[in-house]
Formats: structure tokens, sequence, C-alpha cells
């Protein structure tokens, strides 16, 4: 799921005009119900050197439902209905299934897809950069596989995602074309295996 806790914080529109992070994501949770962007994830390795940058698309719909669609030349699906989540891997032909409970935890998608930020998570706001106003969220499960998770705004938009796993990978996630409160199809949470594909159903 590296790249869904990465991939899908994203959508921003906290409606204020000046705030700090921590009032613009708390703002973003209670009134962004739905929509859709597209980003650039760039991730960096612990040593960094070696770096990967994607591209892709965003979209959900509260509570628990998302889609991030990776573009070529690593093509990837995933996919959640609420219920269960699904990563397809086209190249492949294969597909693994979890239960949404299990799948997510204390994540940036669980935060911004229908997350409870008390429950799930410590916030702290830190000194503007960059031109953005950022908050930190601290996962409060000591297995969330996080070292550090901080999301950016401008304004009334949400700008970046930082994410720092447990084994010190980097990934940075920005967005654009953001649209906020979009009417999305419930099609696209749903996910049907293409005939051929290998599926693996894992707890």
């Amino acid at each position: 799921m590296t790249r869904a806790v990465a991939g899908a914080a994203l959508l921003g529109a906290a409606a204020l005009a000046h705030a700090d992070g921590v009032s613009a994501l708390q703002q973003f949770v209670t009134e962004v119900k739905s929509g859709r962007a597209s980003f650039t994830q760039t991730v960096t390795a612990p040593d960094g050197k070696r770096k990967k940058t994607t591209t892709g698309t965003f979209e959900f719909q509260r509570p628990n439902q998302f889609r991030f669609a990776y573009a070529k030349p690593a093509e990837q699906l995933i996919v959640a209905d609420g219920k269960e989540v699904w990563i397809y891997d086209p190249d492949l032909q294969q597909a693994t299934v979890r239960q949404m409970d299990q799948a997510l935890g204390a994540t940036p998608v669980a935060l911004l897809a229908g997350g409870d930020l008390s429950r799930d998570f410590t916030l702290k706001a830190l000194p503007a950069a960059n031109g953005l106003d950022w908050v930190q969220a601290t996962p409060r499960r000591n297995d969330s596989g996080l070292q550090s998770l901080k999301l950016g705004f401008k304004g009334r938009e949400l700008s970046a995602l930082e994410i720092v796993d447990g084994f010190g990978q980097q990934s940075v996630m920005q967005f654009s074309a953001v649209e906020p409160n979009a009417k999305v199809s419930a099609e696209r949470f749903r996910f049907t295996p293409p005939p051929g594909t290998d599926i693996a159903r894992q707890p």
C-alpha cells in the first residue's frame, strides 16, 4: 500500500482565507466530501540518491471510497469501494484485495478520505515554508509504518504531501487541477478484475 498511502492524501480545499495548517486540514476533512486531482509523486531512497517520479490521478468520495490511477511507465490502479481495497498491476495481470479496515489503519488515505482525526492522529502546526502552511500528523498507533507525515496548504488548497516511511524512504506528492466536492460517479470506486487476472486475497 505504499503508493496508496502516498497517493491517497491528495485533494484539498479548506474554505478559509487565512489559517494555519491544522485549521486547514480540519476544515478540509469536515467540508470536502469528494473530489479529484492530478498528482506528481517523487520517491527518494533512504540514501537520498535514487529517485523515481510518477504521475497520476486521484478521486475520492467519503466515506472510504477512492481511486488512484498511476500512469505509465509504471501503471497501477488502486480502488476502494468502502469495504475492500484492490491493487491491480496491468503489466503483471495481478491483483490483490484486502478488507478496508485491515488495509488502511492510520494512513493519509484514512485521514483524508474518511478517517477520524482525533482518534487516529495528533496534529501540530509547523512553520510556513515554500509558500505553504504546513501541518504534521503523527499516527497514534505505533504500527502505522510511518516516521513522518506532513501536509502543505496554499490558501484554500491542499498542495503537497510529504511522507517518510519506516524504512526512511521519502515520498513527496504535489497536486494540480484540484476539484474539491466534484461529483464522482460511484462506478469509479468499483473494480472488476479483467479476465485472466491472478488474484491474491490477503487477510
